[in-house]
């Protein structure tokens, strides 16, 4: 089972990617193989790092033999996907916003559909617009047609929209703890709904 961590913070080693890597530790320990990609790292090396809508169906061809399309085949390969972005203004980051406009091939191929999405979010304020990222990213996740779970499971309760941290996030023992929950229910979804997800050669 594959899932993979995406990480829409521009800092490769701040509080969202703290999050993502609590909750990559739990698939690890459940027997999931998990993997931890950098969202502006990708953006960087495109010449055109947003979205212009070139082609409709998307042909991928703006991040044609770059790291974004070897990344965006081992979306093709998962079983769940984690995003993680910090709260800007009671919504996403930029960074994943741009990279997530890039997948729009991968809705064409249906290549996301029944696989298993959560969220983690990470804010400066106790309540500064965590939920409303969430739905965000749950928005984003359902117009791919996957499979939205939030942070409940039978070991613990039945959870809210996902993972709410208020920075730093290493210093918020409940972020943890709903982190861990999270990758619980992401890997128990995702191996009860294996049968949904038709797999076509990209």
């Amino acid at each position: 089972m594959l899932i993979i961590a995406l990480n829409g913070s521009p800092r490769a080693n701040g509080n969202t990617a703290h999050l993502l890597r609590v909750v990559l530790d739990e698939v690890h320990a459940l027997g999931a193989t998990g993997v931890f990609i950098q969202a502006a790292e990708l953006l960087a090396g495109l010449g055109h790092p947003f979205c212009r809508h070139c082609s409709s169906p998307c042909s991928g061809v703006c991040y044609r033999d770059t790291r974004l399309e070897t990344v965006l085949r081992l979306f093709r390969e998962a079983d769940g996907l984690i995003l993680g972005t910090p709260v800007y203004f009671g919504t996403v980051s930029a960074q994943l916003k741009a990279l997530w406009d890039k997948t729009r091939a991968l809705r064409k191929e249906k290549a996301l559909l029944n696989v298993v999405g959560a969220g983690v979010v990470c804010g400066t304020s106790r309540f500064g617009g965590q939920e409303t990222a969430l739905r965000t990213l749950h928005a984003m996740m359902l117009s791919q047609g996957m499979t939205v779970v939030g942070d409940g499971h039978w070991s613990d309760d039945p959870g809210h929209y996902g993972c709410c941290a208020q920075q730093p996030a290493g210093e918020d023992p409940e972020a943890a703890t709903r982190a861990r929950v999270l990758a619980r229910r992401v890997v128990e979804v995702a191996g009860a709904t294996r049968p949904l997800r038709r797999r076509v050669p990209s």
